[in-house]
């Protein structure tokens, strides 16, 4: 068989763009990569973080002997966790039982997309942002409720139903504040033109300053999303032994509490980007770099200090949200349900019936 120069040269030109397909594919997958285990690390952090803050507060010592100021503990916590055995329920749910958890953490993975981080470092920059993470989000209560149905335990069951009554309650007021946001104060529902939105007026541009009413409601609501204290009833140890996860073990339980540290760092973060200014510095300064004429190492600058100044202020909201878990007591059911469908409902649709009446005014 003989094969001209021609078909030589197709063929492989042919394996070259598979080539560059595959390389191509390779590049794509690392920024995801990063993402993953930036999120691993943070979540660590703000473990050590929450041990820290809370033994400070109760006049305990904390962490210490796992590693260097105990910054190991939370991984050794993860690795017991990891390789403990993985106890199943005998007349439960099986598929449930194990899909649960992976929808629970999926979700609030997903949320992580439409995060900028910086200036254009952001994943999916989606004209629909904020509206697609309340839509992802509104998912978890979904596997916490499969977790405690499929349990075949009425304490558990009893602490889904909680998640999926809470999340109901605390997503609407949620919701209408994000509203606000989107139609008068940004015009858009992009979480990168909601921070460029932002940064006209410097630190009095913060929606901080234009929705208050707004920011307290959605304050609130984001730690009854995220089950911190005092809004923890799906999970209310002295009521429901530990709620919808009681009959898990080994990594399945482990995902939970992912999930709540991870939800936790999401609402800090669309805190962060909805109210206080996302990477802006909202500060003038002088740039160094620019000053001696560095232009190549500006964008990296810019990028870097992007990332240091959302995180700082996610960790401002991660303080606080700590400080009130070990400061203020439990609520009951009734006092969670009454606070959100009588108190922050009416309030949080006030304010936005005021928002677009001034935006028509306006016009």
């Amino acid at each position: 068989m003989i094969i001209d120069r021609v078909q030589v040269e197709a063929i492989n030109s042919f394996s070259n763009l598979e080539l560059l397909k595959e390389v191509y594919g390779l590049i794509w997958i690392l920024p995801i990569l990063t993402l993953l285990l930036g999120i691993t690390i943070e979540v660590l952090v703000i473990v050590w973080l929450e041990r820290e803050i809370s033994a400070s507060i109760q006049q305990r010592i904390g962490p210490e002997y796992a590693g260097p100021l105990g910054l190991l503990q939370a991984i050794a916590d993860g690795t017991k966790l990891l390789f403990k055995e993985d106890i199943l329920p005998s007349r439960g749910d099986i598929p449930l039982f194990s899909i649960g958890p992976s929808i629970a953490v999926i979700s609030i993975l997903l949320s992580f997309l439409v995060i900028p981080l910086g200036y254009r470092f952001v994943l999916a920059d989606l004209s629909i942002g904020v509206f697609l993470w309340i839509a992802i989000s509104s998912i978890a209560p979904i596997g916490l409720l499969m977790a405690g149905y499929s349990s075949n335990n009425k304490y558990s069951f009893s602490g889904g139903l909680r998640a999926a009554a809470q999340s109901i309650s605390y997503e609407i007021p949620l919701t209408f504040c994000v509203l606000a946001i989107s139609l008068r104060v940004s015009n858009s529902s992009s979480t990168v033109d909601i921070v460029e939105a932002q940064s006209k007026y410097g630190f009095f541009g913060w929606n901080l300053w234009r929705q208050p009413i707004g920011f307290l409601v959605f304050l609130i609501s984001s730690l009854a999303e995220c089950e911190r204290l005092p809004f923890d009833l799906p999970e209310a140890e002295e009521e429901l032994v530990a709620g919808y996860q009681t009959e898990y073990s080994g990594i399945k339980y482990g995902l939970f509490y992912l999930v709540s540290y991870l939800n936790l760092l999401v609402s800090s973060l669309f805190v962060t980007v909805l109210y206080l200014g996302g990477w802006n510095l909202s500060i003038p300064y002088i740039s160094f770099f620019g000053f001696f004429q560095m232009n190549k190492m500006v964008g990296i600058l810019e990028m870097t200090m992007g990332i240091f100044i959302t995180l700082t202020k996610a960790y401002l909201f991660l303080f606080i949200s700590i400080t009130i878990r070990w400061t203020l007591p439990r609520m009951r059911m009734d006092q969670l349900l009454n606070l959100g469908w009588k108190f922050l409902l009416p309030i949080s649709l006030g304010n936005l019936l005021l928002t677009t009446s001034s935006q028509l005014v306006s016009l």
